[in-house]
């Protein structure tokens, strides 16, 4: 049953019903989960050096958006966002182009999001200054 469910969540516009509704219910609990007990800071690098990484505040947009407050899942990290939206509208066909790109291109881009995600993330925690 689990792989006839996950086949069906790589086609087209069904796979992008199941993607979505898969994170919008893990959202959701984890919001839930949240409400009852926060467990505090879950990115070791912040933690330990008070220094988020770029990828700090992805958890915080399923919360948020799992607590339905887009605004603020936006602002806690718009590129793990975007992420999450191109990996639940992959089906669709965005996800056959990005393989066409070239390696080296697809990993400059990546690295250019992530330099821009680490730069969000340390004025979000006020360790950079505009």
């Amino acid at each position: 049953m689990l792989a006839s469910f996950t086949a069906a969540a790589g086609d087209g516009v069904r796979g992008v019903a199941i993607r979505t509704g898969s994170m919008a219910v893990a959202a959701v609990l984890a919001a839930l989960v949240h409400r009852a007990h926060d467990p505090g800071i879950l990115c070791p690098l912040r933690r330990f050096t008070g220094v988020p990484c770029p990828l700090c505040g992805g958890t915080t947009v399923f919360m948020e958006l799992g607590a339905a407050h887009p605004v603020r899942a936006v602002l806690a990290n718009p590129f793990a966002l975007a992420g999450a939206i191109g990996l639940a509208t992959a089906p669709l066909g965005i996800g056959r182009r990005w393989w066409t790109i070239e390696p080296r291109a697809r990993t400059a881009l990546l690295g250019v999001v992530l330099g821009l995600s680490w730069l969000w993330q340390l004025a979000r925690f006020g360790l950079l200054q505009w």
